[in-house]
């Protein structure tokens, strides 16, 4: 699954380099998912296998703090979900508009500001938390430096109100990205509604069947982990955060390859022209 999540992250993105056809905003925005995505595996599963092979469990406090800082990814990949469903909000309700509202200067300024504020966001959470005193066992039951698993191990009168404020800056984060996600299809939905034929109704909305799925499998995934019945090793359960870990990112590329059929295409042209160059 790690090495199909790395190659298909990795079509996707030559794909979209290679071929001037695909140098649109909505294409541009899936090659900065992509990235998101391959960036974020890379960081975590890799560790996660060793685990997994070998008896060797312990990380350095400095890798630890580095992993930490990586998987928040996350927010990177929340902001440009939330792009993407502003990018399907004018494509449907404001076409004339769209080559003003959303072109490449934009696009690459939108694109900046998500990795700028998902990094930013990285950075803070990381950094609060490794300045908090840590004392008694160095133990984690996770198989990531998780930020919730690792307050369970530090001590002092504030690590209360810091494991709140984490918790509260996370979520104000996502919860924000997935409220103007679905405030976007709100006005989608009105606006294909209002479309009179049935075929045009299907034709507008297939544009938006991709994004929706995977913002669908992103947070669904993620409220698995924290918003599941919670327990005495609620927090400390593997198989939940794995799914989040794991298998968001490898659904991710067949989502886009499947359901978008210029894409698909374009792959197979160019897969086409590459091994079968006399024959084209």
């Amino acid at each position: 699954m790690y090495l199909f999540t790395l190659l298909g992250n990795l079509l996707i993105m030559v794909t979209i380099w290679r071929e001037p056809s695909l140098h649109t905003p909505m294409y541009l925005f899936l090659c900065a998912l992509s990235i998101s995505e391959t960036l974020f595996t890379v960081a975590v599963t890799p560790r996660m296998l060793v685990y997994m092979l070998s008896t060797h469990h312990s990380i350095t406090f400095v890798a630890c703090a580095s992993q930490m800082f990586f998987p928040t990814f996350g927010f990177t990949h929340s902001f440009l979900l939330m792009i993407m469903g502003y990018d399907c909000y004018v494509a449907t309700c404001h076409p004339p508009c769209y080559n003003v509202l959303i072109n490449t200067r934009d696009c690459a300024r939108l694109v900046s500001w998500c990795w700028a504020g998902g990094s930013v966001m990285g950075m803070m959470v990381t950094l609060i938390v490794f300045h908090l005193s840590f004392c008694g066992s160095n133990m984690i039951h996770h198989f990531l430096c998780h930020v919730l698993s690792f307050l369970k191990l530090a001590c002092g009168k504030e690590t209360a109100s810091v494991t709140m404020g984490v918790i509260l800056v996370c979520v104000t984060a996502l919860l924000g990205c997935l409220f103007l996600i679905v405030l976007s299809y709100v006005f989608i939905v009105a606006a294909i509604l209002r479309i009179p034929s049935a075929e045009g109704r299907h034709k507008t909305f297939s544009t938006c069947v991709s994004h929706l799925t995977i913002v669908v499998v992103h947070y669904g995934f993620t409220s698995i982990i924290y918003l599941k019945p919670k327990g005495p090793h609620s927090m400390d359960s593997n198989t939940m955060a794995t799914t989040s870990t794991v298998f968001t990112p490898f659904l991710s590329p067949i989502i886009f390859s499947l359901r978008n059929k210029e894409l698909k295409s374009t792959i197979k042209k160019s897969f086409h022209r590459t091994f079968c160059p006399l024959s084209s």
